[in-house]
């Protein structure tokens, strides 16, 4: 039997009773008839044109990620070595300060500690397949 299993919206064959006695009752699954099909492929669709959309948003927010400086000024001390280091949550506040944009901490990704002054290339993964460069230049306060 046909089945389309709701969680992930995916269709399936699957024996007759375990269908009927496991996925129907627990309605973790519907029958897969044609106008289940068509629905399933409507929602398909709209869940595209969404994630298209939210693409684009991305990109948008990207390059404008990639045309920015941010300027974090710490405490340094001899040689130019920071007291401490320039961790993802400064990044985050910084970019929400300077552009007034919002960016969750855990998409920026450090290559190396940023524990001198100087100036860097942050890589911000905003969606799978989406990456923006950010110049961040380190100075002395």
């Amino acid at each position: 039997m046909k089945v389309i299993i709701l969680e992930d919206d995916s269709v399936e064959s699957v024996a007759d009773g375990y269908a009927r006695n496991f996925l129907f009752p627990r309605k973790l699954a519907v029958n897969a008839t044609p106008a289940a099909l068509a629905a399933r492929d409507k929602r398909q669709e709209k869940k595209q044109a969404e994630l298209e959309q939210k693409r684009q948003e991305m990109q948008a927010l990207a390059d404008k990620l990639g045309a920015a400086e941010i300027t974090i000024t710490a405490d340094v001390g001899e040689g130019g070595k920071l007291f401490g280091s320039v961790t993802t949550a400064d990044l985050a506040r910084a970019v929400k300060e300077n552009l007034g944009l919002e960016l969750d901490r855990r998409k920026i990704e450090i290559k190396e500690p940023l524990k001198t002054a100087g100036d860097y290339h942050v890589s911000v993964k905003l969606l799978r397949g989406v990456t923006a460069d950010l110049k961040v230049k380190v100075a002395a306060r």
